[in-house]
């Protein structure tokens, strides 16, 4: 029996020299720590850094080093071109029978629409409508259709004299209503021809609003236009109801990656690793005003309307911001302006300079078509 007993013995003391070597660990880790009391500070300046405290690279010779960078797989690409083109009178048959086509995959789809353009629709009158560009005039585009089609009704009808025209003034002064009305009763006795609209980025920045898709749903509808576009976000398909996509667009979707790179496309957009500057844009701004209060929002809407309507002017002065704010009692004290004016200056929605009788003039740093957009966009 002793030697059980022994045995159980060593065992135990075994055991308290590991517990007392773990203690001794922790307590070495905390009298480490202890000794370091700046490291905690020094981990909340780490964890505070921002993107813009970085030294980036300028954004032209990042752009000018991409540009170098030499293409791969390129007989692979040309193999899958190839392949596209061999589908061109599938896709020309399916637009002629009253379909639109949609392509969608990864890679720039826009030499390969144009390619289609050129060779395939020569019968068609081809609109280009560059869906990645920040700002697009949709009611100019469709009137630049009216005034294709009223331009062949002329000559065709030239020899008589006792028809009249479907609208009696110029198109751009006729509303976005009444001309696609004039585009849905067109008939083939009216017009021989037909239009394509080719449209690249369909949900580009300034065509992915509610009432650009909905102007685009009712162009596709007419009888003598058709469509052709792209899409380059997984997320694109959200713009659409069920209606428009079987009804009005009659979308026949295709999967065309080109694996080509967005050159153009991104010509528009800053680069992420890349300096450019402070510029706000109408994206981000809307984002930052939305998570804001009712309030807030209310008294950066008067500041926007002051500076579209005195564009001339350094800025608006703060003394006037908040008497017009205490007349639609959107503040109570200068001191809740001042809580305003904080959060706008932090998300750089506004720029504070002195103005010449040494007054603190506020400004937003939007040219006047962004900052009115921006006002649609926030009603």
């Amino acid at each position: 029996m002793a030697p059980r007993g022994g045995h159980t013995a060593a065992a135990s003391s075994g055991s308290e020299e590991e517990e007392e070597e773990e203690a001794g660990f922790s307590r070495s880790y905390f009298l480490a720590k202890e000794k370091e009391p700046s490291s905690g500070k020094k981990r909340a300046r780490a964890a505070a850094g921002k993107l813009s405290d970085l030294n980036l690279v300028d954004e032209q010779v990042l752009r000018a080093s991409l540009a170098e960078i030499p293409p791969k797989h390129e007989e692979e690409v040309d193999a899958l071109t190839r392949s596209y083109k061999e589908q061109y009178r599938k896709w020309l048959f399916e637009l002629r029978c009253g379909f639109g086509l949609l392509m969608y995959g990864f890679g720039s789809k826009k030499q390969l629409l144009e390619d289609f353009a050129s060779t395939t629709l020569t019968d068609f009158t081809v609109i280009v409508i560059n869906g990645y560009l920040p700002s697009i005039n949709l009611k100019q585009v469709i009137a630049t259709i009216a005034e294709i089609f009223w331009e062949q009704i002329k000559a065709k009808r030239k020899r008589q004299p006792g028809t009249r025209s479907q609208l009696s003034q110029a198109f751009p002064s006729q509303s976005t209503d009444d001309i696609i009305s004039f585009l849905k009763r067109l008939t083939s006795d009216d017009v021989d021809d037909h239009v394509c609209l080719l449209i690249h980025n369909i949900n580009g920045p300034a065509l992915r609003d509610s009432e650009s898709q909905q102007l685009l749903a009712q162009i596709s509808c007419c009888p003598h236009v058709h469509v052709v576009a792209s899409i380059d976000h997984v997320n694109a398909p959200l713009l659409w109801d069920k209606k428009m996509v079987h009804t009005q667009f009659k979308w026949s979707w295709y999967h065309v990656p080109t694996f080509a790179p967005y050159k153009v496309e991104c010509v528009f957009y800053p680069l992420i690793l890349a300096s450019g500057g402070h510029a706000q844009t109408t994206k981000t701004a809307l984002v930052v005003l939305q998570s804001l209060t009712p309030n807030a929002q209310s008294v950066f809407k008067v500041l926007a309307e002051y500076q579209l309507a005195n564009e001339k002017e350094e800025g608006m002065p703060v003394s006037s911001l908040y008497t017009k704010c205490r007349e639609r009692f959107l503040v109570s004290s200068q001191v809740t302006l001042n809580s305003h004016l904080t959060e706008f200056k932090d998300h750089d929605l506004i720029k504070i300079r002195k103005h010449s009788d040494g007054q603190d003039c506020l400004r937003i740093p939007l040219v006047s078509d962004a900052l009115e957009k921006l006002l649609q966009e926030l009603a």
